[in-house]
């Protein structure tokens, strides 16, 4: 992985010192808020409903056992003993001290890591395939490009200020396992007819208020020129995108109102001007950098199939384990070695994507045993071990449910992706992590869960769509009716190469509710799918229709029972 150089380094340290300056300055009132809010959220400090939130990046979701052992150590000295992984590959901790958190920023500068960018109008963390570099499916490894890009994107001073965040993502396989076309920018990477490394750009997409997606602008463009396309780009954004409403403030509002043709016409016309300037990459500098992407020290394995791994196991312990194997274990560029997904979703006990202090000191261990010291973060709010031997996946899985992380539900019902929702967050309209835990006790068994198949089941406590609900096959949105909680559902979205945005089904149901209604969507399709049919599929093949109608059977039902008891009461009076 990546290593910071000196001008990374000294960049950071200086970065921790003037914020530590802010920070005591706001602290003995020279420094009022209004003033301080702007310089504590480009450090990743958000003041949320109860205490401070500091949002740490793990750029393109890769980390080191060492960072995640200075992880597990914030949580343990100055959080309350977990942290929360996001879809944006990051972690927050959610009870940080603001006189402490100079001292978190300077922990994390001590391994290579920090808060810059986390927040406000600039261009966020770049996000990217967590099985980046091993995956079968890949073309070409994007963690070069994510890492030149970070650093061109770092502090870039023309695009300290945008209209709104900037969001991107990069792909490099076959596979869309990064939303991309959900992203104010997607970049997807492969190499053309010669061999060349080439990008194809999309812009616009978003979820939000406003669900978008992207639209395609510019095919086939060399790598070399990525920079100066990209700030053609930027510039076009923040010279029209709006400034007097926050809700229209995002590209996709821009892109959409232009149209995607003139979007890109006016880009072109921009980067003409630029695109043989001094900002483009050099092969020097992919150079610099593609060197700490290698491969690891692979020994010469002999693939193993299915069968074979799972005779490992003892007899008492091969049905579950098989399991695992099914729903957790991933296929691996490089013969006898497999990549395995960590759930951080056990049921109904913590909140998606919560680790403990335990657990991420443990799972740092693992990393060092078994996946050459390395791990990544996925935007499904889980962890992956890369790169681990065949012959050890079952004595890695016997470790791993000693930590709870190894719950076979990777892409299943309760594998939930949810924000932290109102429990934590000031912008919520209605809590998330209740309603998670709720559905995962409702779907508590796996049996179950395995015959239903893949079904991605989303939940926001806002319209900002942290949870991602809009490409959720099933999504769960809160929101706020006269000061109380209510749970929009949205059916038909899809992440991947096939990505959709949901449909509000109808008007939003009780937060007690919500169980039976997911309940008698599941039942539908059961009832209706055909042979090996997904959930989506089978929606795809129905419409809305029955799955709406079975939603909202319980309230229909409710209704007329009321109402025949008015009739008779008034018949009584009669």
């Amino acid at each position: 992985m990546y290593k910071y150089d000196y001008i990374d380094q000294t960049l950071v340290n200086e970065r921790v010192t003037q914020f530590k300056d802010q920070v005591q300055r706001r602290i003995d009132g020279s420094l009022p808020e209004e003033e301080f809010r702007p310089l504590r959220l480009q450090n990743g400090l958000y003041h949320q409903r109860h205490a401070y939130m500091l949002r740490v990046a793990i750029p393109y979701g890769l980390l080191s056992s060492e960072q995640l052992r200075t992880l597990a150590n914030i949580s343990e000295k100055y959080d309350r003993g977990y942290g929360h992984f996001t879809t944006r590959q990051n972690i927050q901790f959610n009870w940080i001290k603001l006189e402490e958190s100079p001292a978190i920023l300077a922990d994390l500068a001590k391994v290579q890591m920090h808060a810059i960018q986390t927040s406000g109008n600039c261009i966020r963390n770049i996000t990217s395939d967590a099985f980046a570099g091993v995956a079968g499916d890949e073309y070409v490894d994007p963690r070069p490009i994510c890492e030149l890009l970070r650093q061109w994107s770092t502090l870039h001073p023309e695009f300290a200020h945008l209209p709104r965040k900037f969001k991107f993502a990069i792909n490099g396989a076959k596979e869309d396992r990064t939303i991309l076309l959900c992203h104010d920018v997607g970049i997807e990477l492969k190499k053309n007819s010669h061999g060349e490394l080439v990008a194809d750009i999309c812009a616009g997409g978003g979820m939000g208020r406003s669900p978008i997606l992207g639209s395609l602008i510019k095919q086939a463009l060399p790598w070399q020129l990525l920079p100066s396309y990209l700030t053609a780009l930027l510039r076009v954004y923040n010279r029209f995108g709006r400034r007097d409403n926050l809700y229209k403030a995002r590209i996709k509002i821009l892109v959409k109102a232009l149209g995607p043709e003139e979007f890109a016409r006016q880009v072109e016309g921009e980067w003409l001007h630029i695109q043989n300037g001094d900002d483009n990459f050099t092969l020097a500098e992919w150079d610099r950098v593609a060197k700490h992407f290698t491969k690891p020290a692979y020994q010469s394995l002999t693939a193993q199939t299915n069968e074979q791994v799972i005779n490992l196991a003892s007899e008492a312990d091969k049905t579950a384990f098989a399991r695992w194997l099914e729903r957790n274990v991933k296929r691996h560029q490089v013969p006898g070695y497999a990549s395995v997904i960590l759930s951080l979703k056990p049921h109904g006990s913590v909140a998606p994507g919560d680790a403990t202090t335990a657990q991420m000191y443990d799972i740092a261990d693992l990393a060092d045993q078994y996946s050459f010291g390395e791990l990544r973060a996925t935007h499904e709010q889980n962890l992956v071990l890369a790169d681990v031997e065949q012959a050890k996946l079952y004595e890695l899985w016997q470790e791993a449910k000693k930590q709870k992380v190894a719950l076979p539900n990777v892409g299943l019902l309760t594998d939930i992706i949810a924000c932290p929702g109102g429990d934590f967050c000031s912008l919520a309209n209605a809590k998330s992590l209740p309603i998670a835990k709720a559905i995962q006790e409702r779907f508590d068994d796996l049996d179950y869960l395995f015959d239903l198949g893949d079904i991605s089941l989303n939940i926001s406590g806002c319209i900002n769509s942290c949870g991602h609900h809009h490409v959720g096959n099933i999504g769960v949105l809160g929101v706020d009716k006269d000061g109380k909680e209510w749970y929009q559902i949205t059916l038909g979205g899809e992440q991947g190469n096939n990505a959709a945005i949901g449909k509000v089904i109808g008007p939003s149901f009780y937060a007690d509710e919500i169980p039976n209604v997911m309940s008698n969507i599941i039942n539908t399709y059961v009832e209706q799918r055909a042979d090996d049919e997904s959930f989506i599929q089978t929606y795809q093949r129905l419409g809305v229709t029955p799955f709406k109608e079975a939603a909202y059977k319980d309230k229909l039902e409710n209704a007329k029972k009321k109402e025949k008891v008015g009739n008779t009461v008034g018949e009584d009076a009669s």
